[in-house]
């Protein structure tokens, strides 16, 4: 089984565990998801499902979102100006950096910027339990 396999599994399970239905247009969406590599909103997942099953619906996609969002299985991302983004939360951690003239989403991570942020929590007494940096930037030219 491979990660997107796996992710699916993941999913699929939560939505048990919180008393929801495993339709087959619930199953397509999953895979969707668990295959994304571009953090799609609603309406580009609901676009990628339904073109596998026209009987997936955009309100089954929220509904379903809401409920992997809740069991912490998908990560819901605000970014500034644009619908709501998803991703599975099984992936490694990183960070954002967005393109504002696009709206590309570029994943990275920073050692140099873990380092800093937890001296940055430690000079003020705390110890880092979770965070997300996003980065809004423009492309030199």
């Amino acid at each position: 089984m491979d990660a997107a396999d796996q992710a699916a599994a993941k999913m699929e399970a939560a939505l048990r565990d919180a008393g929801v239905r495993v339709t087959r247009q619930r199953q397509v969406l999953l895979k969707v998801l668990a295959d994304a590599d571009d953090h799609p909103d609603a309406n580009v997942l609901h676009r990628r499902a339904h073109e596998i099953d026209p009987k997936v619906s955009l309100a089954t996609v929220y509904r379903t979102l809401s409920v992997l969002e809740n069991a912490g299985v998908v990560d819901r991302h605000a970014f500034e100006g644009e619908p709501a983004r998803f991703e599975t939360s099984d992936r490694p951690h990183h960070d954002h950096l967005i393109d504002v003239k696009t709206g590309a989403v570029i994943e990275f991570r920073s050692e140099k910027i873990e380092r800093l942020q937890a001296e940055i929590a430690a000079e003020l007494g705390y110890d880092i339990v979770d965070h997300r940096l996003v980065l809004y930037a423009r492309k030199r030219r």
